[in-house]
């Protein structure tokens, strides 16, 4: 076997060799995107010199998401060595640990970049979270991941930029099942039947995000989405300790978890709820890449879980926040839980313009 992968996604497949069709694929999406496995920046360098060629007259060439992860902050890194002028975008859900605050501002103003916060309405986002949480859905955080784009494209219309960069990679997060994890795919018909059937209002002031208004960014207005972390050798616990080092920043230990809301769901209610160790996707896409060894992996797996906080102390955290008694979270928790597949969605009909996408953009 490669990978620490198991049956607790309904849908591995194993060859004759123990390989999974994970892990597989995972290798053949990095080497497509890549050309080759890149051994060092040449890739980026030349990727920053296409940007600023393209966009010579403009103040800011690239849109950045900026969440004060690692991943994020090291677009940002790169973005800087090699001479790019992004425009910062850090969109505030309410759920920001201290240290991804300090992060971001911190990243922002040592690079003299400019930083734009857009802060979600919070009744309105708390009522959509709700929702969610009603519904009992593996995939919480899509009542965050629809605003996410949404605003991004909407940022970069305003100011003429064409390009944004993410922070998404192979080589740190390329495996991940869909069975766990469909909030990529940022479905606005699942979005909004959860919202109708749950929420108490109906939001007006949360952005979402559609494949119809995918359509239009990227090919009417041209807009394109990069992942300039895939053009590098990029090894995510190496990034951490530069960016430690040179900028002092402070990150958890896990993915994710510089919100503390998202902390909480990845850490504690995914594994008790729904059966999934994210660890296992996250140390099996560092095999791939080669960051990892099996047998390290294994050992990793066989420690508990270890909480960044205090379990009831979070309970109570989130209660106050989202103005509801702890009786009725623990409801919410121990609903029957659900999966995207639970209710009506177009996964369909995104993979098969997700697939277009790529082939019109391969290059």
């Amino acid at each position: 076997m490669r990978c620490v992968m198991d049956t607790s996604d309904p849908n591995i497949v194993f060859n004759t060799y123990g390989i999974c069709n994970l892990c597989t694929e995972c290798l053949i999406n990095y080497q497509k995107t890549a050309n080759i496995i890149p051994t060092d920046e040449t890739q980026f360098e030349e990727f920053a010199k296409m940007l600023k060629q393209k966009h010579q007259t403009s103040k800011y060439n690239c849109i950045i998401g900026l969440s004060g992860g690692i991943d994020s902050c090291y677009t940002t890194y790169l973005a800087k060595k090699y001479g790019l002028s992004p425009l910062l975008i850090h969109i505030d859900n309410g759920w920001n640990t201290e240290d991804a605050i300090n992060n971001y501002q911190k990243i922002a103003k040592a690079f003299g970049f400019d930083l734009n916060i857009i802060k979600l309405d919070q009744i309105e986002y708390r009522e959509v979270q709700i929702a969610f949480l009603k519904s009992g859905i593996l995939d919480l955080e899509l009542a965050f991941d629809v605003s996410i784009p949404a605003l991004l494209h909407q940022t970069a219309k305003k100011h003429g930029v064409k390009a944004i960069l993410s922070g998404g990679n192979y080589a740190s997060e390329g495996i991940l099942p869909l069975d766990w994890g469909y909030h990529p795919y940022k479905d606005n018909r699942l979005y909004k039947h959860i919202i109708s059937k749950y929420c108490s209002l109906n939001p007006k002031k949360i952005p979402t995000f559609s494949i119809y208004k995918e359509f239009y960014y990227k090919m009417i207005l041209g807009i394109k989405t990069y992942y300039p972390l895939n053009l590098i050798h990029y090894n995510k616990d190496e990034a951490k300790s530069t960016l430690e080092a040179e900028m002092n920043l402070v990150f958890p230990s896990n993915k994710h978890h510089e919100s503390r809301f998202t902390r909480f769901w990845q850490t504690y209610v995914v594994p008790t709820k729904f059966g999934i160790d994210f660890r296992r996707s996250t140390l099996s896409s560092q095999i791939c890449s080669g960051q990892k060894t099996r047998k390290d992996a294994l050992e990793i797996l066989s420690k508990e879980l270890q909480f960044e906080f205090n379990v009831d102390e979070e309970k109570a955290y989130i209660c106050e926040k989202m103005d509801f008694s702890l009786s009725a979270f623990e409801e919410f928790l121990a609903s029957h839980p659900t999966k995207y597949y639970n209710f009506p969605n177009s996964y369909k009909t995104i993979r098969f313009v997700h697939n277009a996408y790529k082939l019109l953009f391969k290059k």
